[in-house]
């Protein structure tokens, strides 16, 4: 089944999308053509009649919030190019509420995935210069396989 044949009414979708935008000096977007290439996905769920959830990153922040590469300073891009409101969850480890907020036909932008290190695969509460480190990463990664 494609995306084409799936019916989303009354239905969440959680989206990861390439919203990785080269912005000026002044935090304004200065080639749109991520967003655009998400929106028939994005369009496609809402209008159908459901939600969707929109997670992305920004930059390579190295699992540290950096607010020049928060995803909130695209919020408005975002909102205006699908047409609808979009809400924003200042974190998304813990966007449980504003997700089960959402309301049908509504989207939700997700915090930078990579303001948390796990996103880039490193170890949490580990320095990189920590001797531990590599067997850190290593164990971390073989979990992800087991798991996955």
């Amino acid at each position: 089944m494609t995306i084409n044949e799936f019916n989303f009414a009354g239905k969440k979708a959680i989206v990861r999308v390439d919203f990785n935008v080269p912005l000026d000096e002044n935090g304004n977007i200065t080639d749109d053509t991520r967003i655009r290439g998400a929106l028939p996905t994005l369009k496609k769920i809402l209008a159908d009649g459901g939600a969707t959830i929109i997670m992305s990153h920004m930059g390579k922040p190295k699992g540290k919030v950096d607010m020049k590469k928060s995803l909130g300073q695209i919020r408005a891009a975002v909102e205006k190019a699908l047409g609808v409101p979009v809400a924003f969850a200042p974190d998304c480890a813990k966007a449980q509420d504003a997700a089960k907020a959402l309301k049908m036909g509504e989207a939700l932008l997700l915090e930078n995935l990579r303001f948390y290190p796990e996103e880039e695969g490193k170890p949490v509460g580990i320095d990189k210069a920590d001797p531990a480190y590599d067997e850190a990463k290593k164990a971390m990664k073989a979990s992800c396989i087991r798991r996955g």
